[in-house]
């Protein structure tokens, strides 16, 4: 049998491993619950298209910025309206006018954030590393649709627009020593 003096430094190192892993489960939880539910804005990752397209048309808008980079990043379209479940393409220039070979990723942000999770992109240059030399332009491109059960969300089925919002954020772990 357990005494009392025994027992609590057991019950105290139960609830330290409980704790210290939930910990390490927070991270991939919180992002898994994001992916799910969309919250903050947080679109989805698609690999094939619906087999449905609505006549319902949705203004997408495209803000492009950056941050702490000499680049000049801009949609080839500020605005293209799209069918709903229709699978689009759009394309956004980008060009260093620095001296010198820099690195970026990419970061974005949808509004209004309930629809994230109907915002769903086949293909994206997103958190992926991007390198361009002193005056190089280049295109990336994002292809994504609509998915048609925003209709059947009230908190989305009456939107006309929305603004996707995309950012390049330097990073230092990718330059060259």
């Amino acid at each position: 049998m357990i005494k009392g003096k025994t027992l609590t430094p057991i019950l105290l190192a139960g609830i330290f491993i409980l704790m210290l892993g939930l910990s390490f489960a927070a991270v991939p939880l919180y992002d898994l619950f994001c992916r799910v539910t969309g919250f903050g804005g947080t679109t989805q990752v698609s690999k094939e298209a619906p087999k449905i397209v609505l006549d319902k048309i949705v203004s997408v808008r495209f803000d492009t910025n950056v941050n702490n980079l000499d680049w000049n990043f801009k949609a080839k379209s500020n605005v293209i309206d799209v069918k709903v479940g229709q699978v689009n393409r759009i394309e956004f220039e980008v060009e260093n006018l620095g001296n010198e070979t820099t690195h970026g990723v990419a970061s974005f942000n949808v509004s209004p954030a309930s629809f994230g999770k109907y915002y769903s992109k086949l293909g994206c240059f997103c958190f992926e590393k991007q390198e361009l030399k002193a005056g190089e332009k280049t295109t990336y491109v994002m292809t994504f649709y609509l998915d048609p059960d925003l209709v059947n969300d009230p908190t989305t089925k009456d939107l006309q627009d929305v603004t996707m919002s995309y950012t390049f954020f330097s990073t230092d772990y990718y330059k060259q020593s």
